[in-house]
């Protein structure tokens, strides 16, 4: 004969379980749920070119470069206080630029990335493609492809941002991988120094180009690197003076 009221207790404990485990994965998604991932390219801030030195390293930013580098990173510290990885090229004005907005997060590491170095992929413009050997050209997009396939992808269990401090030929390619175009016409496209690029992952693996090569934190008198930009310079102006305020010279001067 069943013994009803304990029947009853153990259905109860059975149900009761059923309901934190229930609560359980709802709370707690797998680690392998894919989710959306942000790819934020920063470009590397303004720079004066330098053939003594190594063109593998290259040469450090000039002050305008920190400065367009320092305003990226208070940027990107109000826009995206909490980001994922961060990874930088392993050239010299990269690193310089990655420092500077480092300082925006404290305690954070950058990890170095070889595939991030500044090359040219192949293009449309006959003119660039006559002064590249062929191997060079295969190479670099070797490279770029590589970098899109490791890390263009969704995350896993959260959403997150991801950071990548580069260079124009690099955020130019990888923009067209994005948008699934022809790769030979990255060179269409003009990215400012310090520029902010961002592109999201849905977590079903598409892509959204969100911005390419913004530079609406750089004042305009800031502003370098992309087509249109002058030349700029951080040095004292000459002072113009009234000639009424203008003293004649003193005896022996």
């Amino acid at each position: 004969m069943i013994d009803r009221p304990r029947f009853a207790t153990i259905l109860a404990r059975f149900a009761a379980l059923a309901v934190v485990c229930v609560a359980a994965n709802a709370v707690e998604p797998s680690s392998t749920t894919p989710a959306m991932r942000e790819i934020v390219l920063v470009r590397h801030g303004n720079y004066t070119p330098d053939p003594a030195i190594d063109e593998k390293i290259g040469p450090p930013l000039s002050p305008i470069g920190v400065a367009q580098a320092r305003l990226a990173g208070a940027r990107l510290r109000g826009e995206l206080p909490q980001l994922g990885a961060l990874y930088v090229s392993p050239m010299q004005r990269a690193r310089d630029t990655a420092a500077a907005i480092g300082v925006e997060f404290p305690g954070r590491a950058f990890e170095v990335v070889d595939d991030l170095a500044e090359c040219t992929p192949p293009t449309r413009r006959a003119d660039i493609m006559a002064k590249e050997k062929p191997e060079d050209l295969a190479a670099c997009k070797a490279r770029l492809d590589r970098v899109f396939a490791t890390y263009f992808k969704p995350a896993q269990s959260s959403p997150r941002a991801d950071l990548f401090v580069c260079h124009g030929n690099v955020i130019r390619y990888l923009v067209t991988r994005a948008l699934g175009v022809d790769t030979e016409a990255w060179l269409e496209m003009s990215v400012g120094n310090a520029s902010i690029t961002r592109i999201r992952v849905e977590a079903d693996g598409r892509f959204k180009v969100i911005e390419v090569g913004d530079v609406g934190h750089i004042p305009p008198n800031l502003r370098t690197g992309a087509t249109g930009d002058g030349e700029r310079s951080l040095a004292v102006p000459k002072l113009d003076v009234a000639p009424s305020q203008k003293k004649p010279p003193r005896a022996g001067e």
